[in-house]
């Protein structure tokens, strides 16, 4: 492949993802572009076992972009970087094709494992801004990891993941994460865990108002009708009538996701 057949090669891709290029030259103005061509160089050193070499060159190249990849990381076709300052890509990283990042993303290990040691990011990946992946896990294909997230446990294909530490907040997207780039409209698995203790808190309520009628019935048929004292088993204000909680229309839209399920922390 030529130079002007990758620089067109590599306009589409980054077309696809970023509104803001409008030429094939705008290319040359991408971080990404130049950090790119400098790992082919320095992973094709490394494999080589000329590991010098190919680590002046990734070096060298994190200096000028601010996006350090070491040379040891495998990389596929379509792989895009947004901005890119502080961008960190481990040795033992393996990246799908079509996998997009964000400023700040770390790929990294976790301590001084031997081996693999850093993540493994399937096709059609996309981390947003400041997230953390570390540890020798694998992120499935399609899944959107939020922005600053930290995630420390593998990932299924086709999931959303946000938090720290990270939480799957849906499953079976079906939506491709690089068809949209979309970083925000992303579930609350606190707010929606708040509301559901606010919703079980409610029954309680409820249930120990039942009883305390109940109990005041039978102690009136116990005492022929004679009228015996109110007795609460708590007098807080807020027990002393059935509460009702409505779901609002904002807070209702993560109710009816379907195959939303939040999962554990992972």
């Amino acid at each position: 492949m030529t130079w002007l057949e990758d620089l067109k090669e590599t306009y589409e891709v980054y077309k696809e993802r970023d509104p803001a290029i409008r030429t094939y030259w705008d290319v040359l103005l991408y971080p990404c572009y130049h950090v790119m061509r400098a790992h082919r160089k320095a992973h094709k050193l490394w494999n080589e076992g000329k590991y010098f070499e190919a680590r002046l060159i990734s070096q060298r190249a994190a200096r000028k972009t601010g996006i350090e990849i070491h040379p040891g990381a495998t990389i596929g076709k379509g792989f895009f970087i947004d901005h890119g300052t502080g961008v960190v890509i481990g040795e033992t990283c393996e990246i799908g094709d079509n996998v997009t990042l964000y400023q700040g993303v770390t790929l990294g290990g976790t301590g001084k494992e031997q081996g693999k040691r850093h993540p493994t990011l399937e096709d059609g990946v996309m981390v947003s801004a400041g997230a953390k992946v570390l540890g020798s896990i694998t992120i499935g294909a399609n899944s959107k990891i939020g922005a600053g997230s930290v995630v420390l446990k593998s990932v299924p294909p086709n999931c959303t993941v946000v938090g720290v530490p990270g939480r799957v907040v849906r499953m079976k997207n079906k939506v491709v994460p690089r068809e949209t780039i979309d970083q925000t409209n992303l579930p609350d698995p606190i707010l929606q865990d708040m509301k559901v203790l606010q919703r079980v808190n409610n029954e309680l309520i409820n249930r120990m108002i039942s009883i305390e009628e109940e109990v005041r019935r039978l102690r009136l048929e116990k005492s022929d009708g004679t009228d015996i004292p109110e007795e609460r088993l708590c007098e807080a204000p807020h027990l002393k009538e059935k509460h009702t909680y409505e779901i609002k229309p904002e807070e209702r839209e993560y109710e009816e996701v379907q195959d939303c399920i939040f999962a554990d922390y992972i």
